[in-house]
């Protein structure tokens, strides 16, 4: 098998960006991306082109809407945790792994999400203690 063929069955494979951008806005909307993603570029004057520019420049961005493609619009199960390290364009998904219908997503779930991350990181940092960015004194 060549290295090109065990990348087929990952929805990104031979799928632009503009591609991956344009359904899911399509789909979903600027208002549910950017409460899922909260990425500013589907918050204010959020159009196709401007956010496109903005994820070209920008990998970090690029793989979240990237991951978001793969995990919420095709359903896949979440990746093992080698592939999670990877860039989603080299995830590796198992051969016969069929992409289900989109999930459904709300304003709703996407803020008790919010809340519930919030909840972790404050019972993380009250575990650990705060932190000092400029080192300890």
């Amino acid at each position: 098998m060549s290295n090109s063929d065990i990348y087929k069955a990952n929805p990104l494979h031979g799928t632009s960006l503009e591609t991956v951008l344009t359904t899911l806005v399509d789909h979903y909307g600027f208002e549910i991306l950017s409460a899922y993603m909260n990425l500013n570029c589907f918050k204010q004057n959020a159009s196709i082109e401007s956010s496109l520019k903005f994820l070209k420049k920008t990998s970090w961005a690029q793989e979240k809407v990237e991951a978001f493609y793969m995990y919420q619009y095709n359903s896949l199960p979440k990746a093992d945790d080698a592939n999670f390290e990877l860039p989603p364009r080299d995830r590796i998904v198992p051969a016969g792994l069929e992409q289900r219908p989109p999930k459904e997503l709300s304003l709703e779930d996407a803020e008790e999400i919010r809340v519930k991350t919030a909840e972790k990181t404050r019972e993380r940092s009250a575990r650990t203690g705060p932190t000092n960015p400029w080192g300890s004194r």
